[in-house]
């Protein structure tokens, strides 16, 4: 089995149902820390090494459009930590049976540093290139406002917790995990549960109809939805936060 990642040709604006514009410039997110619990093993084989990190954070990162790969190779030169969801596809080549990867959610990247570190990450002249479009950009938190600057929206910045179910969810290859929009999706008594059993055991999300299956949906943020392939009601429990 072959694995190759490509980049795909368009980028699928419905992912993004509904997303507000940016607000800025941002106000200052220091303050915020984090202690990233570990990940030991992530299904599928990606590497993802989540360890306590002082004052890092998860930040969500606005990408230009088709420019995901430039954009990760770009953070990573820089020495920081980033994380691209793939979509792993079934095709038949040749009369043979392939997996391909392509970005699941083609317009974000997750960096995990510190506020200064990304600070200076944006600052950096190289990425604005020509017609001034910057390469990235902070995808701002539209619930909050800034203490200093209450007309201002703070970057995003995504919990640990979350961000570890989101990774562990989207490393597994299978190719029935989906991103979704809102107008695909019928919750089921807005049910929040783990799963119990099976490839996505200990993912947590919410129990939802999708494309006529029962599955599990895990939200990032208002905009950034990923479904699981189908999950039997007897491999879920209801989620309680301890």
């Amino acid at each position: 089995m072959e694995d190759n990642t490509k980049q795909p040709p368009t980028a699928d604006a419905s992912l993004y149902n509904g997303q507000p514009s940016d607000t800025g410039p941002s106000c200052p997110s220091a303050g915020l820390t984090s202690s990233t619990p570990s990940i030991s093993k992530n299904k599928g084989g990606v590497s993802v090494e989540n360890v306590p990190s002082g004052n890092k954070q998860w930040f969500v990162l606005r990408v230009t459009y088709g420019r995901i790969i430039k954009a990760q190779t770009f953070v990573e030169a820089k020495g920081l930590e980033c994380y691209v969801p793939l979509h792993y596809k079934e095709i038949w080549k040749q009369g043979k049976r392939r997996i391909i990867t392509e970005p699941l959610i083609p317009s974000f990247i997750f960096v995990h540093a510190s506020a200064e570190r990304v600070d200076f990450l944006l600052q950096d002249k190289s990425i604005k290139p020509l017609e001034n479009r910057a390469l990235l950009s902070y995808y701002y938190d539209h619930t909050a406002l800034c203490e200093k600057s209450p007309t201002k929206n703070p970057p995003l910045v995504i919990s640990d917790s979350a961000m570890n179910n989101f990774i562990q969810l989207t490393s597994i290859h299978n190719p029935h995990i989906i991103p979704v929009t809102s107008e695909n999706i019928k919750y089921k008594l807005g049910d929040e549960v783990v799963i119990t059993d099976g490839e996505f055991k200990d993912i947590r999300g919410r129990v939802a109809r999708i494309a006529g299956q029962q599955r599990v949906l895990v939200e990032l943020f208002d905009g950034c939805l990923v479904a699981t392939a189908y999950v039997p009601k007897n491999a879920m429990k209801p989620y309680v936060e301890h």
